[in-house]
């Protein structure tokens, strides 16, 4: 273990201080949220959603996440994978696309072994949020007086989330104009993140972009243009977890995808290239990746750094039952852990479901822990936010039982701390 790997462990053990000022961050985004009619304090609607305390990484644990994502993006960009990955995925993630997708979210444990990648997702949520997180941080130790939370200096960080919409736009339009951009969700007020759209719109609109909230039964395909109530949208932030736009209520935006009729961020295309969980299967079958001529220094990351993930088949049944206490079962297609169980946790008729549904099976990588005084300790969720595969934001989701959640006192979003080097 690295002196500063034993230093994270300890400080995420024995350190009881407050690194984030919650009620100054409360004060401040209900302040913003008030501006846009949401009048409901964020304590009372939202009481788990930031932990005061912050989380410790060694610094080789945050350029190993980095080469691990570095690692799948250049595999990413092989014809091989995106011919394997696109085989089995529907017509509508076929089509190439010039945006590359905002907010990738890369989900890493950290335990004995060092950062394990659990899992891609493409509308990965919170980065808003984390960034009004950033800006409210203190150094709570001297030991960490020095450290960074993310790799943006996080009183840029507004500028470095508008930037990204407006290469997204510039990549797909060129030197077009970009006017108005529609945050889309079904029912967003409903979401437990709508708080998040909220701070969202108020700074595009703050960067000049005018910028709506909507539900998918807002738009219209109207002669070549995509509207919503009626007004030209001409980028889409998609946060719709119909990655296919399948449901009939999405025909208009599925429509608008099919015909460019405007810019989609993130889209199907991405989402069959990164976040199906059967892309975590062909990520950790090291026969595969030699055969498609990946070099073995990236094969040998990519192995020691995603839990190895097969596909579940009925045939192996006995197998997976057997074992099932190694294993942790994701659906293919599924998010938020939706659906996603732990093997020493299920029953027979769960498991008879799993045989019956599109799941993977991945090697439980235990979570990190955060202790926080006398309580039960909270385990730790990393998230990369990373565009054009570059970690922009790095928070961390503290919480108690099978899956994160934001229902655990004490837990939510919690800022992360690491070296900017090594300590030697």
């Amino acid at each position: 273990m690295t002196p500063t790997a034993a230093l994270a462990e300890r400080l995420n053990r024995d350190c009881h201080c407050i690194g984030t000022d919650v009620d100054a961050l409360r004060a401040g985004i209900e302040h913003d949220l008030a501006t846009r009619g949401l009048k409901q304090p964020i304590v009372e609607s939202h009481p788990h959603l930031f932990s005061s305390a912050p989380v410790f990484v060694a610094h080789a644990h945050a350029e190993s996440m980095q080469r691990i994502i570095a690692a799948i993006e250049s595999v990413v960009a092989m014809p091989q994978w995106q011919a394997a990955t696109l085989a089995d995925a529907p017509a509508i993630a076929h089509r190439p696309q010039a945006a590359r997708s905002v907010f990738m979210g890369y989900d890493f444990h950290i335990g004995a072994h060092g950062p394990q990648l659990i899992e891609i997702n493409t509308n990965a949520g919170g980065a808003f949020l984390n960034a009004a997180l950033g800006r409210v941080q203190r150094a709570c130790c001297p030991e960490v007086r020095d450290w960074v939370t993310t790799p943006v200096d996080m009183q840029t960080i507004d500028d470095v989330l508008i930037a990204t919409f407006r290469d997204e736009w510039r990549l797909a339009r060129g030197g077009a104009p970009l006017r108005r951009i529609a945050l889309v969700d079904t029912d967003p007020a409903s979401q437990y993140l709508y708080p998040e759209f909220l701070l969202a719109q108020r700074l595009l609109e703050a960067h000049g972009i005018d910028a709506v909230i909507a539900d998918p039964s807002h738009f219209a395909l109207r002669d070549g243009r995509l509207e919503c109530d009626g007004a030209v949208v001409d980028l889409v932030y998609n946060r719709l977890t119909d990655f296919y736009f399948d449901a009939p209520e999405h025909a208009a935006l599925r429509a608008a995808y099919e015909s460019d009729a405007a810019v989609f961020t993130p889209h199907p295309h991405a989402h069959a290239l990164y976040a199906n969980k059967h892309n975590l299967a062909l990520l950790t079958d090291a026969e595969r990746l030699r055969d498609w001529g990946i070099d073995p220094a990236t094969v040998d990351i990519l192995i020691a750094g995603i839990p190895r993930t097969i596909r579940v088949r009925a045939e192996d049944a006995e197998t997976l039952w057997a074992e099932r206490k190694h294993w942790f079962f994701k659906p293919a297609g599924g998010f938020g852990s939706r659906g996603a169980y732990r093997g020493d946790k299920l029953t027979k008729k769960v498991f008879a479901e799993i045989l019956a549904a599109d799941y993977v099976a991945q090697a439980i990588a235990l979570p990190g822990e955060r202790h926080v005084e006398a309580d039960q300790p909270l385990k730790i969720d990393l998230r990369n936010y990373v565009y054009n595969g570059q970690v922009q934001l790095l928070a961390a989701r503290l919480y108690q039982g099978q899956t994160t959640n934001f229902r655990t006192p004490g837990g939510g979003f919690a800022p992360v701390y690491h070296p900017p080097r090594s300590i030697s």
